[in-house]
């Protein structure tokens, strides 16, 4: 395969079709069908690893296509283009379809046999990665192997730099968060987005 050339391509049609969560959708307040937002190449350098699409992205098949996307952009120094650049940056969630509403509306968990099926094999077709952003505790369990709360991983996150970096997860839900932690945004923030910038311009 030439130099730049993504190798990622039949994975993603296999994950595109993946209808193993059919059933549990189905059964759920929303009552959806599964719809994967699949969006990742082999040449990334950049991985961006969340937690489950929410309504809004199940609606548009496009991630983090909602106000935490705008957060998590100006989090990276990124405009859209770049964001949305499959070439440059993979956007991998642990679980790749909306889990839906339970009956009190609450967000439900990624299904881990979303994990247990695809996200090995994810990993494995993503050689080039410079860094990856861990957003949120599912992705900090995952990636990390970590059992502590998210404050404390991504207090540590010296402990896993450059590499890999903790976030929490950008939703408006955190806004209370960020805002007893401003330390994420004055220590935290400056070096990953210099870290972004150094990877895309390499």
């Amino acid at each position: 395969m030439a130099p730049g050339a993504d190798s990622s391509a039949g994975l993603r049609q296999e994950i595109s079709a993946c209808r193993l969560c059919a059933p549990r959708f189905a059964a759920t307040a929303t009552a959806h069908a599964p719809r994967p937002v699949v969006w990742f190449r082999s040449t990334a350098r950049i991985l961006i690893a969340g937690q489950a699409p929410g309504a809004r992205v199940h609606a548009s098949g496009r991630p983090f296509d909602d106000a935490s996307g705008e957060r998590l952009r100006d989090w990276l120094g990124v405009d859209r283009e770049t964001f949305y650049d499959t070439a440059r940056i993979a956007i991998v969630p642990m679980g790749f379809c909306f889990p839906g509403y339970d009956a009190k509306g609450s967000d439900l968990p990624p299904p881990a046999i979303c994990r247990q099926t695809w996200h090995d094999r994810v990993m494995r077709s993503l050689p080039h990665l410079g860094l990856s952003v861990l957003v949120g505790g599912y992705a900090h369990r995952y990636h990390l192997g970590v059992k502590t709360s998210v404050t404390d991983t991504v207090k540590g996150w010296r402990a896993h730099w450059p590499a890999r970096i903790a976030v929490p997860h950008p939703s408006w839900r955190n806004t209370g968060w960020l805002r007893r932690n401003p330390w994420f945004e004055t220590d935290i923030l400056p070096a990953l987005r210099q870290r972004v910038a150094e990877i895309l311009h390499d």
